[in-house]
């Protein structure tokens, strides 16, 4: 049938080509056959469609593959990051929110990925997006006094299904943290800097959303951790291209 049809359609295409320079009652006799092949035959429509979709698609991801190389520096080796197993093989990148639905969903799998993998070099990108509380979260977090302890805050407050002031706090104090000392060093001018840089870098990549993790040349939108653990597969068997 897809044969016939493509056949169908450059007979059509053929007559249209003729009809270059014709007399508008031609045009009209044209679209009519036009519109009654596709009225008998609706499938062409979808094909074309997923044709259409595969290209935009396959575009999209060209474009964050270039992306991802030319930033390749700025995702990897930020001094400024949060990095676990610093002097593992494999760099996964994440952008989270501490409040983000999907970032708690994920962050289990987080976890026991860098728990149990110490050839992964995760970098974690503080990319707050859900208001105030995200933004004093991100700051804190990046403190010279909490970075030692980013993991357990990190395991601590994606736990929490409405964090609060009182329960980053909370947290914060459970680490041998002094929240109070904490918060003040958060209100460091750099800090913000760092969080805007984040924020300009996620937009050139195209990043609206949290999370998002790029392993190699792969970006990963979203809680999709069986796509996660595939890139990580992949990147462990050799494909990963990053910076050594």
């Amino acid at each position: 049938m897809r044969l016939a049809s493509a056949a169908a359609l450059a007979a059509l295409a053929c007559s249209a080509l003729s009809l270059a320079g014709c007399q508008k009652s031609d045009d009209a006799a044209f679209g009519q056959r036009v519109h009654a092949y596709l009225m008998a035959h609706p499938e062409v429509i979808e094909e074309a469609a997923q044709k259409l979709q595969a290209n935009q698609q396959a575009a999209a991801a060209k474009a964050a593959t270039d992306a991802i190389q030319k930033y390749r520096n700025e995702l990897e080796r930020d001094p400024s990051d949060i990095v676990i197993n610093p002097n593992g093989k494999v760099t996964v990148v994440e952008f989270f929110d501490y409040r983000c639905a999907y970032c708690k969903l994920a962050a289990p799998e987080v976890v026991k990925l860098i728990k149990d993998n110490p050839d992964i070099r995760f970098v974690f990108k503080e990319f707050p997006i859900f208001g105030d509380l995200s933004d004093t979260a991100a700051k804190v977090a990046l403190t010279p006094q909490a970075k030692p302890k980013a993991l357990q805050l990190y395991q601590s407050w994606m736990a929490e299904k409405a964090l609060d002031d009182t329960l980053l706090d909370k947290d914060l104090a459970a680490a041998g943290l002094n929240p109070a000392e904490v918060r003040k060093a958060a209100d460091d001018p750099a800090i913000e800097r760092q969080i805007l840089d984040t924020r300009a870098l996620a937009s050139a990549l195209k990043i609206d959303g949290t999370p998002a993790f790029i392993v190699g040349d792969t970006l990963i939108p979203g809680a999709d951790l069986p796509a996660l653990r595939a890139a990580i597969a992949a990147a462990q068997n050799g494909g990963l291209k990053t910076l050594g």
